[in-house]
This record gives structure tokens, C-alpha cells and sequence, in this order.
């Protein structure tokens, strides 16, 4: 018996083979029928269900092709049947990838775009530049706590069996996203034809953290005939747990000399120079369970559950010297040709729109608001007696998503009917404790282009030095907790018309979300004022303060002494935390008003009709009509403080819309096919942007900012009319597509800071807001092929690629109108390489995306250059942060050492690519930050 018809699968999404198993496919309902699966054993018999047909008792050979390219083939063909735009990751084999989450996994489809979190998880999934993404889990909505969007590494790709990226929306799917909706699709019993069992173990060592860490999974399918029809269950389980750093340096706000404590004019200097460590551990327990029940040949009953939890103890280490401090001495000063005029206030910073209103600061109007000055930024510089910090943020987080459903499908004749009901809740509860000790530093030497980025020199390393440390700026205790829930219920039923309507669709789907969230925020500055308390005078244990990982580019990667984090989270050093603080004993109680309670009701329904005409010869025209009309019912209850008041505030909204779409594919022949689509889209809200309440407070350290935040019950759904079309042309090992797409956007959210006064204080304030319009536009390559026609063993390679162009403007008369969208990179692609054959499979994948800013930091108050445009208008200019393009390179290799056991070697980011970043239009460089390499190895076990 060969291997491709053993009766077992394999669930494998190594981030290379992720990167070839791309296809652009139609999901209806956002599932696939149990009859249809490519997946589990059907993998095997889907090659050769899908090829020539061999009489019965044939002794033709029937051509058994590799565990990738099965995966790829599949893909393409649910691609080439289509009559809708999505990409899909097709299930290979359970336990053969190194990448531990679905986000990871998605960085491979074409449009996609990710980011690197600060546990160095991939993260921040984007399609064609937009994140308001839609997530189902078979079919089912699914999101995080208090979001619209599901958090996808927080669902380990191991229990998925494929994952549909849909790009072009139809009536039948969930309105929701405007970027698309992903459908997560979990394993289910009647996809294995024997019993089955799958034993996974894997170590991942990251070379940041130089720690080797476990992975472990088991599948186990079986399914029975009884008296009461065949019944399958299946259970799945995984645990992982990882260990990381991820170093960062910083050289954030510049300001002017001109100020004290130096009065040096000509000159923009770092207000700091310091970097983080984000290291810890967290842990994934992961199960999900299902059972099939065939109770007769026209109705199959199932039910099924999942939970995903996230456990984590993880800190951020902060080291800083202030460079503004007083008493501080800066010499050998080194400017480069970055030199620009800047509105500068009297504390050398950019001014507030207050003091842009009192106009310029001259011998005839001493009582304005700002200078002009002429400013050169600092190549380097050494500063003298500067103030410093060490702080660290403890956290403890848990995580905690349940969803459980279960409905029936009953089939007679030209008709189906399918109901599905499901609940699911979502907890995420987050602990933090804040410490900054610090002390005077002789000398630090600043260098702010050393490269692409900083580097920095605290001569002596003094704060590896136990003596002399004080206690700075304050206490924060920041505690969290938000909730979600879901109850969803819908009816979907499809009747075979025959004739020009080829089949009509019909549903209804009723949903009740509730969302809330708390929070408790406690701020104390430290005792006896800043710097005066000496950290040697307290009662603290002696291992109060440890050694923490060093950062690369400060003090050469060595270590520095931090508070304990472990010591944070523990009830007894909180407790003595907060008797030396002066702050009730005990964790804070949640405050009211920092609370948001909503509660939305949503009634949808559709209809939608599929077409096929035979237009004569080869010519065959299909597609789908349809319309989804929606009720939402909203209610969001919240508080803010003012003048020290308490004060509820609640909105109430409703909103009907109505979601018309088409679609048509017209099949050539050939192998040659294009198609067409249409369809108008929303995407509600998210309930933290709606919370009508403000929250804020005052910083007790002084070169940070006020800072606040707060919604916008007046926001708009955003609305989206989106056009797709491609062109596809397959051959017998592979296929070459290009897609073109464009989205015409209105009352897109944008959230950004902007300075606000409350009682005579300022803070930076951020607020979500609707920013009219914007437009989206691009074209996507795809493709594959396998090297069928060289000879022997070099029949086993193939290719496998993809490249986005997505041109995005914001509209309107918004700020950033004429700029791009938040995120998105002009450029992104995937080049993959890999083979499959004699029980061996290797692959390699570079993913590359080019520049984009992330974040809108104009509300910051770094000095920056200004136009004779820009000072008549009294506007302050526009920054931004933007990320340098980057590209990660991944490879694994996997042999079959038997039937029933597998080995295999993978590496992620084996090039070490960096998150770097700067300001623009100053071009002044502000982080980099390490991202990890990953090597893997693993075994699989199958019985």
C-alpha cells in the first residue's frame, strides 16, 4: 500500500508550506460540506479521485505524488472551481510545522501583511491593507474579548485542518469586513475514513532568549456504524510554551538645545536614549472536540467545542537616561545636513495649538508661544550628568476563548438545510505593576545614526552597579479585565432550480453580542519626591533588584539591574509596593469610570441565486446574485471624570443596511478562465471606539506625556463598495493567476492623540474619528508549477510565488488626506522553492513587504520642520512613524522515515530581519527591535 492511501492525515502548516498552498477559492457558508474535504485521509484518496478513472481490478499504476504537492493541487483546484476571490491554506499533515500559530501561517497568502508582536509572535494580520477583518470558525463568528476581530495567534495552527481568506464577499457570508473574512476550518471526525491517532513533539529553540521550548499535540478520530446510524468523534489537544526577548532601542522625541539646561541653540537632540527588553514566557493550551452523527441517510446531527487559552508572565524591562535633566552637560556635539526651521516652545518641544494661537516669541511680543529657530539634528554627542531609570512592568495575562455548537444538515432530493447554533465567550484579564528605581550617570555618549538606528554608550555600566539607587517617578498598578460574549443562531437553505438559476440560497442568522470592559489605573508618585529615596533605606528583599538581558547597541548587549518582576506579581511585594507608595493595600478595585458595558443585537437575512449558462463551445458563464439586508440595535453605557466627578454617559444607535453582490466566471476552455465581482460591505465599530466615556491621568514621569483615552458613540460604520477581477490559467502542474481589486471606502476610523486641557492640564488625548473616505487599489501575481519534465529525482522540484501591489489615499478633508492608509506596504511578496519526493519535503520561502508608517504621531511633541505654508496657516505639520522594508527568509526539511513516523528541521526569520523605524518628514531614526530566529525540530507519530 503506498503512502498517499494510508488511512491517516496530517495537519501541516510550515510557514513555507503556507506560502505554496495558496489558491483563490469560493467557500459557501464559510465551510466545506464533509463530502468535499480535502482534508484528513480523503487527502489521499482525493489524488486519485482526481485522477483518470482505472477500471476495477486495474493493474495500472496509479501515480502517488508527495504530502506538499497533494496540498498544492488541492488548493488549485478548489481555486480553478470557483465563482469567488479567496485564498486558502489547504491542511497538509498533522504536526509537521514549526509555526505555532494561524498568523503566522497567513503571512504567506497573497495581500496579506503582518507585523511582529512584542512577545515576537506574528501579528497585526492586514488583507490588501485593511485589518477589519470578519474571523469564523467553521462558519461561525469568532473574535476576541471586546473586538470585532479574532486575535490569530491565539489559536494554534495545529488544530486546523484549512483556512479560507475571502476576498470578494456574497450574501451568504457574515457582513462584517470590510478587508475580507477569514474561516478558520477545524478537523471533524467524518474526515478520516479509519481510526486514527497522532502524536506530536516538537522543541523550538529562539536564539534571542537561547532557550529550547516544548510543543506536544494529539489527534485522536474514530468512527462507528450503530443501530442508530455511523457516529465519528474526534479530539484534538496541543500545549506549547515559549520563552523570548525582544530587545528594543529607542531614540524617540527630539528637542532643541536651546533650552535649559544646556542653552546651546542650532541643535535638535534626543530628549532620551534607551532601549526595552519585552522577555517572559507564555503558554498555549489548546482543545477542541466534535462529534458527527449520520442518525439516517438525509440528516447528519453534530455537535462540537473548542477552547484556546494564553497564560503568560512576561515584563518590560525599560533603561533610560534623560538627557534634559537638570544640572546636565552636553559636549563634542557633531551635527550632520538634517537641518530644517522648527516652531519651537520655551521647553525646546514642539508647541501646543495653544501656544501656536499667541503666535511667535519676540523682543516686541515676549508673551507668545513658540520661537523659530533654525535646527541641525545631532550625529552624536556626549552629555554629562545626566538622570537615568531603570523600570520595570510586570504583567500577568490570561487568556481564555469557549465556543460550543452544534445543528443539524438534512439533504432529500434537490434540496439542503443547515442549522447551526453556537455560544462563545472571551476573557482576557491583565495585570501590571510598575516600578522605576534610578540614579545619576557621569557620562553617556549618544550616537543617533550609528547605521540604521542608535547606538549608545552609559560609560561603566553603572546601572549594573547596586549602590546608589533611588527610587523615580512613581507606582503604577494598571489592572484590566474585558469580556465578550456571543450567542449566534442561523438557518441556511439551498435548493437545485435547474435551468438558467442553477440554485437558490436563502438564510437568516440572528446574533447577541454583549462586550464589557474594566479597569483599575493607580498612579503614586514616589515618596519624598523624585530621586530622594534611596532604594538601600527600604525594607526590600535583597533580590529586589536582579539582572535583566541587555540590549544590542547599548553598552554592548550587557546586562543591567531592573526590579524584580517576579517580585511584582507576588501579593507580598505589592503589598510592600504599596506601603512604601502610600497607596491602599490590596489590588485596586475597578473604577467606573474606566467601565464600558454594550449590548448589540444584529437580524440578518439573504437570498442569492447561482446562474450557469453554456454560451456554446468551451464557453460556460456562472456566478452568483444575491442581497443580505441587516438590523443592528446597539446600546454602550460608559463614565468619565470631570472636574473630579463622575459622570455616566450611554448612546444608543441603529442601523440598517443592505448588502447587494454579484458575481460571474466565465471558463474558456483550456485551463484558461476569468472572473468578475461586486459587493457592497460594512464594518461596525469596534466597542472600545464606541465607549462614550473618557479616560485619563496625570504621569509622574516628567518627560512622558499626559495621556489619555476615549470613543466616539457618533462614529459611522464603515462602508466599502469592492470590485475584484482575475484572470487564470492552469496547466497539468500548475496555474498562474493575476487578481486586480479596488475598494471605494467611506467614514473610514482612524484613532490618533491630539493634546486636549482638562481642569488647566494638558493630555494627549486619543479619540477614534471618521476620516470620510479612502481608496484602495492593487493588483495581486500568483502561481505554481512543478518541475514534471526534468528527469528523476529533479521531478521533485517545484515553485511557488506571489506578489501585491496595493496603492492606498486617504480622502477627504481629513489631516492625512493624500496620504496612504495606516499599515499598508506598497509592495509585498512570497518566492518559494521546495521539493517533494522519495519521502523527502524541503522548502524555502523569503516573504518581503516595503515601507509603510504605523502609527500617526503628530500629536507627539518632537520638534519638526515647517513650511512659510504651514506657519501663515497656524497648522501643526504632520508626522508620522514608518517601519523600513523588511523580508524574512524560512526553510524546513521533513523526511519519512517509515509509514508511520516523521522527522523534520524547520528555521523562521533565519536572516534575523529587524523592525526599524523612523520619523517622517524629520527622518530622525527611532527604533529597532529585534526580531527572533527560530529553529525547530519535531517527530510525528501515527497509529
Amino acid at each position: 500500500m503506498s503512502k498517499a492511501s494510508k488511512a491517516v492525515v496530517s495537519v501541516s502548516l510550515l510557514p513555507l508550506v503556507a506560502g505554496l498552498m495558496i489558491s483563490e477559492a469560493a467557500a459557501s457558508e464559510g465551510q466545506t460540506r464533509p463530502s468535499e474535504a480535502i482534508s484528513g485521509d480523503a487527502v489521499a484518496s482525493a489524488d486519485q479521485a482526481n485522477s483518470d478513472p482505472q477500471p476495477a481490478g486495474s493493474d495500472a499504476e496509479i501515480v502517488v505524488t508527495g504530502t506538499i504537492r497533494r496540498s498544492l493541487e488541492a488548493a488549485a483546484e478548489i481555486k480553478r472551481d470557483s465563482v469567488q476571490v479567496v485564498d486558502s491554506i489547504v491542511a497538509e499533515e498533522i504536526g509537521k510545522f514549526p509555526d505555532p500559530t494561524t498568523a503566522a501561517a497567513l503571512q504567506r497568502v497573497p495581500g496579506v501583511q503582518v507585523t511582529v508582536g512584542a512577545n515576537n509572535e506574528i501579528t497585526g494580520v492586514v488583507i490588501r491593507g485593511l485589518g477589519d477583518i470578519l474571523t469564523t470558525l467553521d462558519g461561525r463568528e469568532f473574535f476576541s474579548t471586546t473586538g470585532r476581530t479574532f486575535s490569530f495567534q491565539d489559536l494554534p495552527a495545529e488544530a486546523l485542518s484549512r483556512v479560507d481568506v475571502i476576498k470578494s464577499a456574497t450574501a451568504d457570508l457574515i457582513e462584517g469586513g470590510i478587508a475580507g473574512n477569514t474561516d478558520l476550518q477545524l478537523n471533524k471526525p467524518f474526515k478520516f475514513r479509519d481510526p486514527t491517532i497522532v502524536v506530536t513533539a516538537r522543541g523550538n529553540y529562539a536564539t534571542n532568549v537561547e532557550k529550547l521550548n516544548p510543543q506536544f499535540g494529539l489527534l485522536a478520530t474514530d468512527r462507528w456504524d450503530t443501530g442508530i446510524g455511523e457516529i465519528g468523534a474526534l479530539l484534538n489537544v496541543s500545549w506549547s510554551r515559549t520563552d523570548y526577548n525582544r530587545p528594543y532601542l529607542y531614540a524617540p522625541v527630539r528637542r532643541s538645545t536651546a533650552t535649559a539646561p544646556f542653552n546651546l541653540p542650532g541643535y535638535a537632540s534626543q530628549n532620551v536614549a534607551g532601549g526595552l527588553n519585552e522577555y517572559g514566557y507564555f503558554e498555549r493550551p489548546q482543545a477542541n472536540a466534535a462529534i458527527q452523527w449520520q442518525a439516517t441517510p438525509e440528516l447528519e446531527i453534530y455537535f462540537d467545542g473548542l477552547y484556546a487559552g494564553y497564560r503568560a508572565k512576561q515584563q518590560s524591562a525599560f533603561v533610560e537616561a534623560q538627557l534634559f535633566s537638570p544640572g546636565t552637560t552636553i559636549s563634542n556635539p557633531v551635527t550632520n545636513d538634517n537641518c530644517f526651521r522648527a516652531r519651537v516652545n520655551r521647553q525646546g518641544f514642539n508647541p501646543t495649538s495653544a501656544e501656536v494661537a499667541l503666535g511667535e516669541i519676540t523682543p516686541d511680543r515676549p508673551t507668545g508661544g513658540y520661537f523659530l529657530q533654525d535646527l541641525c539634528e545631532l550625529d552624536s554627542a556626549t552629555y554629562g550628568n545626566t538622570t537615568s531609570f531603570v523600570s520595570t512592568q510586570a504583567r500577568d495575562q490570561k487568556t481564555d476563548n469557549y465556543l460550543f455548537g452544534g445543528g443539524f444538515i438534512f439533504e432529500r432530493g434537490p434540496g439542503r438545510v443547515k442549522f447551526d447554533l453556537a455560544y462563545q465567550e472571551s476573557t482576557f484579564i491583565n495585570e501590571v505593576v510598575i516600578v522605576d528605581v534610578g540614579k545619576r550617570l557621569d557620562e553617556v555618549v549618544v550616537e543617533s545614526n550609528a547605521g540604521i538606528g542608535a547606538q549608545y554608550e552609559f560609560t561603566g555600566n553603572p546601572l549594573n552597579d547596586p549602590t546608589d539607587f533611588r527610587l523615580r517617578n512613581g507606582l503604577n498598578q494598571n489592572f484590566s479585565r474585558a469580556d465578550g460574549s456571543l450567542f449566534q443562531v442561523r438557518m441556511d437553505a439551498e435548493f437545485e432550480v435547474g435551468g438558467l438559476l442553477d440554485q437558490l440560497q436563502l438564510g437568516l442568522r440572528f446574533a447577541d453580542r454583549g462586550a464589557t470592559s474594566n479597569q483599575a489605573l493607580v498612579n503614586r508618585a514616589a515618596p519624598g519626591g523624585d530621586s530622594n529615596t534611596l532604594l538601600s533605606s527600604l525594607d526590600l528583599p535583597s533580590d529586589f533588584l536582579i539582572e535583566v538581558p541587555g540590549i544590542p547597541r547599548l553598552n554592548g548587549g550587557a546586562p543591567r539591574l531592573s526590579p524584580n518582576p517576579d517580585y511584582l506579581r507576588s501579593a507580598e511585594g505589592r503589598d510592600r509596593l504599596r506601603e512604601i507608595y502610600g497607596v491602599a493595600l490590596g489590588d485596586p478595585v475597578y473604577q467606573p469610570e474606566r467601565r464600558f458595558d454594550a449590548k448589540e443585537r444584529t437580524f440578518a437575512g439573504y437570498i442569492q441565486a447561482k446562474y450557469e449558462v453554456e454560451l456554446g463551445g468551451p464557453l460556460v458563464l456562472d456566478g452568483v446574485i444575491g442581497v443580505r439586508p441587516t438590523l443592528t440595535d446597539r446600546q454602550i453605557e460608559g463614565a468619565g471624570v470631570v472636574s473630579g466627578v463622575v459622570t455616566p454617559v450611554r448612546a444608543k444607535t441603529s442601523d440598517i443596511d443592505i448588502l447587494p453582490n454579484a458575481s460571474a466566471r466565465i471558463q474558456f476552455g483550456g485551463g484558461l478562465q476569468a472572473r468578475a465581482t461586486y459587493s457592497k460591505t460594512i464594518r461596525r465599530p469596534d466597542f472600545g471606539s464606541l465607549n462614550p466615556g473618557l479616560s485619563y491621568i496625570v504621569a509622574t514621569n516628567p518627560n512622558v506625556q499626559n495621556s489619555g483615552s476615549a470613543g466616539n458613540p457618533n462614529l459611522r460604520p464603515q462602508k466599502s463598495e469592492s470590485f475584484d477581477a482575475t484572470l487564470e490559467y492552469y496547466w497539468k502542474s500548475g496555474f498562474v493567476a493575476v487578481a486586480g481589486y479596488y475598494r471605494d471606502i467611506t467614514d473610514r476610523v482612524i484613532s490618533a492623540p491630539s493634546l486636549e486641557f482638562i481642569d488647566g492640564i494638558g493630555y494627549n488625548i486619543t479619540r477614534p474619528r471618521n476620516v470620510g473616505e479612502a481608496k484602495l487599489k492593487g493588483v495581486e501575481v500568483s502561481g505554481q508549477t512543478f518541475f514534471d519534465f526534468l528527469p528523476g529525482a529533479l521531478s521533485g522540484f517545484g515553485v511557488s510565488g506571489n506578489f501585491t501591489y496595493a496603492d492606498s489615499e486617504v480622502g477627504g478633508d481629513d489631516r492625512l488626506a493624500g496620504l496612504p492608509l495606516q499599515g499598508v506596504s506598497k509592495y509585498n511578496f512570497n518566492a518559494g522553492l521546495f521539493y517533494d519526493k522519495f519521502g523527502l519535503s524541503a522548502r524555502l520561502v523569503y516573504t518581503y513587504r516595503s515601507s509603510y508608517y504605523d502609527g500617526d504621531t503628530t500629536g507627539l511633541n518632537l520638534v519638526r520642520p515647517i513650511t512659510d505654508a504651514e506657519l501663515a496657516a497656524g497648522v501643526t505639520p504632520t508626522n508620522l512613524n514608518y517601519v523600513r522594508p523588511g523580508g524574512r527568509l524560512d526553510f524546513g526539511i521533513g523526511y519519512e522515515l517509515n509509514d508511520n513516523l516523521r522527522v523534520d528541521v524547520g528555521g523562521t526569520n533565519i536572516l534575523g530581519n529587524k523592525y526599524r523605524s523612523y520619523f517622517n518628514p524629520t527622518g530622525f531614526n527611532r527604533d529597532i527591535r529585534w526580531d527572533d530566529t527560530i529553529y525547530t525540530a519535531g517527530i510525528r507519530a501515527r497509529f
